[in-house]
């Protein structure tokens, strides 16, 4: 660090040097992200409350205020009013409380002899996002990892079978999986669980702020698009600045009811509010502030116009890969593609070569894209062509 500082204008040019080497949605580059383009009001939101700190609330009421608004309304939306929760960084963070949660049920069960597991024991499929990698290393957590059926959800039946044959502590389901956007049956999976009153975590990270709003022309006949409270769930990640618009970060994660904070808070003398429940200390505010507003400012309207958006052009791309002898793993279920390749790694380094930036598949040999607002058909057309391109060289 200089003795001297410099002025604003040499530290902003240099910045802005930097900030030209990042890529931008808007180019239609991006074609493997679950992020976007942020609506344009939530910039202003976010100078707003940007000094804003969740994690003192005492100190910034009226944003503890929207963040529970914002909580309010998604829970509305997967219909629990009642539910509690918080915006919080993103999936990850919002997965980790889940299976916070889960552990300290179980330590309960384990003081009050209840349960003999050595460690929780948790059935999650094979499709669950990496998020659930770093909660078992964290929690010291025990898995079984349960296969997918044909249609690459979880297979049930074995997730039956292990309730039967384990004492099993928590159960995870996914409502559109990260790589191919595929929804686990959640219904079956939630009365598996309270058959056996075992917890119940849906991943919504993605599908929370798509599958409600999925106009009935786009559902599959064969899937089950329930997931949400009214099946009984314990709780659910659903990310606001995935398809919900917001800036990053803005994640979410709802519980069934106020009860649960018992299994999360921490004492925090320090703070004004002296017990905490998220992973992280210090949060911003921005976060709440920006979903309570964005989905106030769209309405069920708005976002059903943005997701009906994204599907036509999701089927546009499914369209023009079969028209073009590629073969897509599955019909698009939400708005993500995943397209058969042996060579899948190397087709991806390739196509990032020529400045487009797929992501690849781990249930399957595959590329993967996820067709989010900032897609256009004109960067459909032009992927299609450099990906033919790619493929003959």
């Amino acid at each position: 660090m200089d003795e001297k500082g410099v002025s604003e204008r040499e530290i902003l040019e240099e910045l802005m040097n930097y900030r030209k080497l990042d890529l931008k949605y808007e180019d239609g580059k991006i074609f493997g992200s679950m992020c976007s383009n942020v609506l344009p009001i939530t910039r202003k939101i976010v100078d707003m409350f940007l000094e804003t700190n969740l994690g003192d609330p005492g100190l910034f009421k009226g944003t503890k205020l929207l963040e529970e608004k914002a909580v309010e309304l998604l829970g509305s939306l997967l219909n629990n009013k009642k539910a509690y929760g918080h915006i919080v960084s993103g999936g990850t963070e919002a997965n980790l409380m889940a299976l916070r949660c889960i552990k300290n049920i179980w330590r309960e069960k384990r003081r009050k002899g209840l349960s003999k597991n050595e460690h929780p024991k948790i059935i999650i499929p094979i499709t669950a996002h990496f998020s659930f990698e770093k909660g078992r290393d964290m929690m010291d957590l025990s898995y079984i990892y349960a296969p997918l059926k044909k249609d690459y959800t979880v297979d049930e039946k074995f997730v039956k079978d292990a309730v039967e044959d384990y004492e099993i502590d928590g159960i995870v389901g996914i409502a559109g999986t990260t790589e191919l956007g595929t929804i686990d049956n959640i219904e079956e999976l939630s009365k598996i669980a309270k058959e056996n009153n075992i917890y119940i975590h849906v991943d919504a990270a993605f599908g929370g702020l798509v599958i409600p709003f999925l106009e009935e022309k786009y559902k599959k006949k064969n899937i089950n698009y329930n997931f949400d409270f009214s099946l009984g769930v314990d709780s659910i990640t659903i990310d606001p600045h995935k398809m919900g618009h917001c800036p990053i970060p803005s994640g979410g994660i709802l519980f069934k009811d106020i009860s649960y904070r018992k299994y999360l808070d921490v004492y925090t003398p320090y703070l004004t509010e002296t017990k905490q429940a998220t992973i992280l200390g210090t949060r911003v505010g921005f976060g709440g502030a920006c979903t309570y507003a964005v989905l106030k400012y769209l309405g069920r309207e708005g976002q059903r116009k943005i997701v009906s958006e994204c599907m036509e052009n999701t089927l546009y791309l499914y369209k023009k890969l079969k028209e073009n002898g590629f073969n897509p793993v599955i019909e698009p279920v939400l708005n993500i593609v995943a397209i058969e390749d042996e060579d899948y790694k190397d087709v991806c380094m390739k196509l990032r070569d020529k400045g487009i930036y797929v992501s690849v598949c781990n249930c399957v040999k595959a590329l993967r894209v996820v067709v989010m607002p900032h897609i256009k058909r004109e960067h459909i057309d032009n992927f299609i062509e450099i990906l033919k391109e790619v493929k003959k060289d």
